[in-house]
């Protein structure tokens, strides 16, 4: 994990980047042996955040084909509530890069924390799964 201080107290860590994509509640049963909650939930959130702003970048179907970077800066604990923000880093001819954060709210804690990052790649599929033109000149960045 990260230097606590570093993604605390950091500028460039004070407020999420992008939009916000998904937001839910960690519960008990999201819990891995020590009792904090699983990464491999936190990245499947992540994950479905990314595809949620993915598909609407394309207009359909997508298909997660890339992560790269993934940083686990502070632990996720139940009760806390995990908002995941996206933004684009790049559209190419059938892919799209998301760079997505993950952020809690958690009680008697600083309004927001920063918990994961990562840089997600998606590619667009058609109906039989094979890839297909995202249309860069309608897209809204």
């Amino acid at each position: 994990m990260a230097n606590e201080s570093e993604t605390t107290h950091g500028t460039d860590n004070s407020m999420p980047r992008g939009d916000m994509c998904t937001r839910t509640l960690a519960m008990p049963a999201d819990t891995n042996p020590s009792g904090d909650i699983f990464g491999g939930w936190l990245m499947s959130q992540m994950d479905i955040a990314g595809g949620v702003m993915a598909s609407q970048i394309a207009e359909g179907r997508v298909a997660t084909v890339a992560v790269d970077g993934m940083t686990f800066h502070r632990p996720v604990y139940v009760g806390d509530v995990v908002c995941v923000y996206g933004d684009i880093e790049r559209i190419g001819n059938t892919s799209m890069v998301l760079h997505l954060e993950s952020w809690v709210l958690r009680k008697n804690q600083p309004p927001r924390i920063k918990v994961t990052e990562a840089t997600f790649t998606f590619v667009a599929i058609d109906a039989e799964g094979r890839p297909r033109p995202v249309r860069k000149d309608e897209v809204a960045v």
